[in-house]
């Protein structure tokens, strides 16, 4: 999957989410799974609900926390391919 920064990540309404203690659970009703983020992967899918594009949600990352942009885009990057394998995210390059 070739990732632009420029794509918009949205929710499918079949994924539903809590958060709880600082962290989130994200329930597929399709699949009937669920995933469990940590407060940084809350904190990214926070951002990726209300900012425009995934560069803006770097960039905002990038002023929150001590950490080289490589890293970061490399941990981004890595968690959307996932979110996106898993039907929990679909990106919109029509931004």
């Amino acid at each position: 999957m070739t990732l632009s920064f420029q794509s918009k990540a949205t929710v499918p309404e079949h994924v539903l989410t809590r958060e709880l203690d600082g962290e989130l659970v994200i329930l597929d009703l399709h699949s009937e799974s669920y995933l469990g983020l940590d407060a940084v992967g809350t904190r990214i899918w926070q951002l990726l609900a209300s900012t425009d594009s995934i560069e803006a949600v770097f960039e905002q990352l990038l002023e929150e926390y001590e950490v080289e942009a490589e890293t970061l885009r490399a941990d981004l990057v890595e968690l959307l391919e996932d979110l996106c394998g898993r039907g929990l995210v679909v990106l919109d390059s029509h931004v």
